[in-house]
């Protein structure tokens, strides 16, 4: 049976990325901080799985919580990374941009050094991290959220190197979506895509092991643009 982790499973895309890939023979081990929702989850998906509540934002103890989870289920193939947090930041308050660096850097380059130094052992494997369309500019109301993501975003193409180099079969596969319909989007901006199409996107992608995703797929084009862009006139829009 193929098994995989989701960190970040008790809400948004990494619910619904549970659900799709439970509904495609996955076995998952069910990580993020809140138990009654993993084990809601869990109850809802067929077949057994396994739960761990973890605290990203305790770096060491989730590294080693993770860890267990991965002796615990076996021959895990694939980890995704989901688990973020994103907040607009009308006055800057360092608590607030604590939290997000806590979970958006610390945590996830912590479960991503857990992640590929189990699949350099296995001998091959999956990882996945989810970064966002934001990583490719900056934002005047969320700009820790922005350099964040530019963060993840990085990091995974410096490891997507790395595993190169060791000529193991590591695929790590950087997700940026748009505006895809969870609840840490707020408002209803445009291009909003439901979340089942959106993880149905990013599940095809996974299985393809496709090195970089967006979602949905006309992100791509407007990213390119945004490169193009005076910063000037960036500036009057974000």
């Amino acid at each position: 049976m193929k098994q995989a982790i989701i960190v970040g499973a008790s809400s948004g895309l990494g619910w619904e990325l549970a659900i799709q890939l439970a509904d495609k023979g996955y076995q998952l081990g069910l990580m993020a901080r809140r138990e009654e929702l993993l084990n809601d989850l869990s109850a809802e998906l067929p077949g057994n799985h396994f739960v761990q509540v973890t605290d990203v934002t305790q770096a060491e103890l989730a590294q080693q919580q993770l860890q267990d989870l991965i002796t615990r289920m076996g021959d895990v193939e694939l980890i995704v990374l989901s688990s973020g947090v994103g907040l607009f930041e009308k006055k800057l308050d360092w608590t607030v941009e604590r939290e997000m660096i806590d979970v958006n850097v610390r945590g996830f380059a912590a479960l991503a050094i857990v992640s590929y130094e189990h699949f350099v052992q296995r001998g091959g494997g999956h990882l996945a991290g989810i970064s966002s369309v934001a990583s490719h500019l900056f934002g005047g109301l969320t700009l820790t959220y922005h350099a964040t993501k530019a963060f993840v975003s990085n990091y995974l193409a410096g490891m997507r190197s790395r595993a190169a180099r060791t000529k193991l079969p590591i695929t790590i596969t950087t997700i940026e979506p748009g505006f895809v319909k969870t609840p840490m989007v707020q408002g209803n901006p445009v291009w909003m895509a439901p979340v089942e199409k959106g993880v149905e996107q990013m599940v095809k992608g996974l299985i393809k092991k496709k090195n970089h995703l967006y979602i949905t797929k006309r992100w791509r084009f407007v990213t390119w643009v945004l490169y193009l862009m005076p910063q000037w006139l960036l500036r009057k829009f974000v």
